[in-house]
């Protein structure tokens, strides 16, 4: 029968899979002496492999198959989005609804998923022509990708396995581009579950008091943010000499009346830190009582070694600050735990903003944290935490940390944790959340029933970095490495136990010099680079990258779904307008007047507009679609 003209093919190449004798099951060779329910046993035996071997045969009968369903794509304003591509995975893996741009035939044979994100794969790359711009063409139908024998491709691989090119828009405004992992692994949950979170929560507000230990972080949340964590709480934080820990809180008599148990005190710390030859140490700490407000302690400390760099641009401590400071780390922990564990009382709690930061500063060990980086929510969701600045410019309606290259003023940190602790206290949990109706993909996957009821499906991260603390938390396996090769080892290993497997190669855009290390109190980002490779440096990244994907693609089992995207074009120019833009924004608000700054730096009407075009090219990406 004609295929409707609608329907594309994501990859008719693909010779369909043959299908192999099943090997004959036979039973244990019966010996003297056996009973007859030897023999029952194995006919019950024959009969399970028989039904394994027929439910075998029809999924190898019933090849799934991508299609593209381009009457429903030239529809939309824009180009497949990344939440599309989510959605697809969810789909298959965890019977979210069908999307309405792509067919999948046979959905239920798919036995794994496979998702790559690879950022520096260009349609040059793969002698795909620039995307149409005239109003009678579509840009975001999918491109026919030329064969491997057909034109010079230095990705053999993907001409040969993919027949189409899907044109992919990022997340973003018209001035910056989102997080395109971001967007990926956290998706809005069901109608279900979303009634039942907010059911949830209304109880729990209602049945409340105002009291700020309602926010204290769980072990698990101490754990999965690299909290130091006392020995008693977990033994899984081995503490290095100089450090020291809260002693254990008192258990309360369960006969007391709840009216008549002391409540524990709350203090807000902020701690400010330079460089010396040891690495970063304490120079500053801050501490404010919650409810009055006081400053109960602010020290300057003397770093036991020589600093090097004092971090003024951070920490706002300058030479002439630390050289009046006689006070040592080991007198600081030696002040601060009485106060954390007062003679006769319970023990405190501590808030601040990523906490963790500053008890590692303090070498010391907490079991009662408040964190305000987790108990508000970054306006784009988890798992990105918001900044202590724009907190309380959100909420608390003060801009804090407004003096430039003078640094930061703990105890003027240390307040704005204090109100906001305040404001969420005062307002319920719900107050400063984003995006409530999210989770991570992972948690919609744990409560997938169609694939052997919920927890069946097993997934696994492969990233570079630390995916455990970001967007692999809630993965069941979350792997670091440090480059592609180590990614593609880890992927060998990691796809035969899981369901679910997601894996990054970074080291095609690493060459195109798309990647710029974010800034940190230890070095500032480095501009990004807008040297080309040379060919030679070029085609060994792309013949490796290619050589990695053949490999991998060789090990994966029948009737996996092969989904491949890069997320996003070349970022380079829209990250130095952004940078140019911001540099201009900050001097105006500093007072400087524009005839003060160089014409050369001025931001004008034009240079918005050029940003707006450059946001648009880089949000750009490919994705491609196989079945094994």
């Amino acid at each position: 029968m004609k295929r409707s003209q609608d329907l594309v093919p994501s990859s008719p190449r693909l010779s369909t899979v043959p299908q192999s004798k099943k090997p004959k099951v036979i039973g244990s060779p019966q010996i003297d002496g056996d009973n007859g329910s030897d023999a029952a046993w194995t006919r019950v035996e024959k009969r399970k492999a028989k039904k394994v071997r027929k439910a075998e045969a029809k999924h190898d009968a019933l090849m799934p198959k991508f299609m593209y369903v381009n009457n429903e794509i030239v529809k939309r304003k824009d180009a497949v989005h990344i939440d599309d591509v989510r959605d697809l995975v969810l789909h298959i893996i965890a019977d979210a609804p069908p999307p309405n741009w792509v067919k999948i035939e046979n959905s239920r044979s798919i036995q794994k998923v496979v998702t790559l994100l690879i950022p520096g794969i260009v349609p040059a790359f793969l002698s795909l022509p620039p995307l149409p711009t005239s109003a009678t063409a579509n840009p975001n139908v999918p491109l026919s990708i030329p064969l491997a024998t057909d034109s010079k491709t230095p990705l053999p691989f993907i001409a040969a396995t993919f027949s189409h090119a899907c044109p992919t828009r990022a997340p973003g405004d018209h001035t910056r581009m989102y997080s395109v992992l971001g967007t990926f692994f956290q998706g809005p949950v069901s109608g279900e579950e979303k009634r039942k979170r907010i059911e949830a929560r209304l109880a729990s507000e209602r049945a409340a008091e105002k009291d700020p230990a309602l926010y204290l972080l769980t072990l698990e949340q101490m754990i999965e943010n690299d909290y130091p964590i006392p020995s008693y709480m977990a033994d899984i934080f081995e503490k290095p000499p100089g450090w020291v820990e809260t002693p254990q809180p008192e258990q309360q008599s369960i006969l007391m009346v709840p009216a008549e148990r002391p409540r524990p005190k709350v203090y807000a710390i902020d701690c400010e830190m330079c460089m010396t030859e040891d690495g970063k140490e304490l120079a500053r700490v801050c501490m404010i009582e919650y409810g009055s407000g006081i400053v109960v302690y602010d020290r300057l400390v003397k770093p036991p070694k020589p600093v090097t760099d004092y971090l003024t641009r951070w920490s706002g401590i300058t030479e002439a600050h630390l050289a009046t400071a006689t006070t040592t780390l080991a007198e600081v922990q030696t002040h601060l735990l009485p106060i954390l564990s007062p003679p006769g009382g319970p023990t405190s709690i501590l808030v601040g903003h990523s906490l963790e930061s500053d008890l590692r500063a303090l070498r010391l060990c907490h079991p009662l944290c408040i964190d305000t980086a987790l108990i508000y929510h970054h306006p784009r969701g988890r798992p990105l935490k918001p900044g202590l600045a724009w907190l309380s410019k959100k909420w608390c309606h003060r801009e804090i940390q407004t003096r430039g290259d003078g640094g930061h003023d703990p105890e003027e940190d240390a307040r704005a944790c204090v109100d906001l602790l305040r404001l969420k206290v005062q307002n319920g949990a719900g107050f400063g959340e984003f995006k409530t109706d999210y989770e991570s993909i992972f948690e919609r996957m744990k409560r997938a029933s169609g694939r052997g009821g919920p927890g069946s499906v097993r997934s696994a991260v492969v990233d570079h970095g630390n995916p455990t603390v970001m967007h692999g938390s809630k993965a069941n396996t979350a792997l670091g490495c440090t480059n592609d090769d180590e990614v593609l080892e880890a992927l060998l290993e990691t796809v035969a136990a899981h369901e679910f497997t997601f894996g990054r190669f970074m080291g095609l855009a690493d060459i195109l010099g798309w990647i710029t290390p974010k800034a940190t109190i230890d070095s500032p980002a480095p501009q990004n680079s807008s040297t080309e490779p040379t060919p030679e440096l070029l085609l060994a990244a792309q013949t490796k990258l290619d050589a990695h994907l053949t490999r991998l693609y060789e090990s994966l089992p029948p009737r996996t779904a092969f989904v491949v995207f890069t997320g996003h074009s070349d970022p380079r120019r829209m990250s130095a307008l952004n940078a140019r833009k911001s540099a201009f924004e900050t001097a105006i608000k500093s007072g400087k007047k524009a005839e003060d700054i160089d014409k050369a730096e001025w931001w004008t009407a034009a240079d918005g507009r050029e940003l707006e075009e450059e946001v648009e090219r880089a949000k750009r990406g490919l994705l491609f679609l196989a079945i094994k």
